[in-house]
């Protein structure tokens, strides 16, 4: 089967992407304008983005609950409801103002409302900017499995403003930095090397950074716009991230972590799986497994919890024929897809996290 092909709308940045955004509302004249917030950006960040946003134009805002456990169908049908009592049509737009909550969601309501309005995401989280908001994935969680339900479709554009970090504590900021780091692992060495040297960097750093973690996914996304062999890399500590995400979800004996405080350890997890079976360089997991502990601590896990972890592998979007495919790394920026790995190397895997 052939695939369509795929351009990236523009991903555009602080003063220049509101320019571009209002010269497209004069350009397509929306019937009218839906802005999706969650409760935290509703406060924090919509009066800040409507200062910049031309008035001409009927504008409607929808608050959705702030969470990932509110990432879910239920949830769409009642953006879905609310879109069809305002009235509206094919020629709406939708601007998703939030963290990947709203972006991943608020895509997927506005792909699926009607067969499909446009719209725009605005990410106002650091894992939204370099991650969420970019590449086409929109979708929502079936139960406790993460992204089970969705589409790839592209936004009009993506528009990053990084005054909108100001309004995050630093649990969040650490969340986004897990996917920069990721990016560094697999696609540029320097790059890693420059975003884990924190103690030479500043937030005046922090703009060029996103610039060049956007630009590795959009890299990754236009030569494999449906994950077919490369935007598989993108998913590099997921595969255990989001199971651990998934379970601490919804275990009763257990905090909710953030998607990329879930990553971080998967990251460790599949770099120790990466030098038993793809030959990764002992002393780079080493360097890996301390960067990430640093910067996040560890989670515990005992036997029990562990099996359930591994249990919901299953359920991974990567799967093909009953097999859980791993994306490993032969070496920083060397990654390789579609790896099978042994049941007891997940049991130790685990216990490397967990002892060094």
């Amino acid at each position: 089967m052939n695939d369509f092909p795929v351009s990236l709308n523009p991903v555009l940045y602080a003063e220049n992407a509101y320019l571009k955004l209002n010269e497209f509302l004069r350009k397509e004249e929306p019937s009218k304008i839906f802005i999706l917030v969650d409760s935290n950006t509703h406060s924090c960040c919509l009066s800040k983005f409507l200062q910049n946003l031309e008035k001409d134009i009927v504008t409607e805002v929808i608050e959705i609950e702030a969470g990932e456990e509110f990432k879910n169908l239920q949830t769409c049908e009642g953006v879905w409801n609310v879109l069809s009592e305002l009235g509206a049509d094919r020629k709406s737009l939708m601007i998703n103002l939030g963290g990947g909550v709203v972006t991943d969601l608020g895509g997927f309501v506005a792909s699926t409302f009607k067969r499909g309005i446009p719209f725009i995401n605005v990410p106002t989280t650091l894992l939204a900017m370099v991650d969420a908001s970019v590449g086409g994935k929109t979708g929502v969680d079936l139960g406790n499995l993460k992204n089970q339900i969705g589409v790839i479709i592209q936004p009009e554009m993506v528009l990053i403003d990084s005054a909108f970090l100001q309004t995050l504590s630093s649990k969040e900021m650490r969340s986004g930095l897990a996917e920069i780091l990721k990016h560094g692992l697999i696609a540029n060495e320097e790059y890693w090397n420059k975003v884990t040297d924190l103690a030479n960097l500043d937030l005046s750093d922090l703009d060029e950074i996103i610039r060049e973690s956007v630009d590795i996914k959009a890299k990754v996304v236009k030569e494999d716009p449906y994950e077919k062999n490369l935007r598989k890399t993108l998913n590099y500590g997921h595969t255990l991230g989001h199971a651990i995400e998934s379970f601490c979800l919804t275990s009763p004996n257990r905090s909710k972590l953030l998607h990329g405080e879930a990553i971080a350890a998967g990251m460790i997890l599949e770099t120790f799986l990466s030098t038993e079976l793809e030959g990764f360089p002992q002393r780079k997991l080493e360097q890996v497994s301390k960067v990430i502990t640093d910067l996040y601590g560890k989670e515990e896990f005992n036997s029990d919890e562990i099996s359930e972890i591994k249990n919901l592998l299953k359920f991974d979007k990567k799967n093909e024929k009953g097999n859980v495919n791993f994306v490993l790394l032969k070496d920083i920026a060397k990654p390789v897809i579609d790896i099978i790995v042994p049941d007891q190397l997940l049991d130790k895997a685990f216990d490397f996290y967990s002892n060094n």
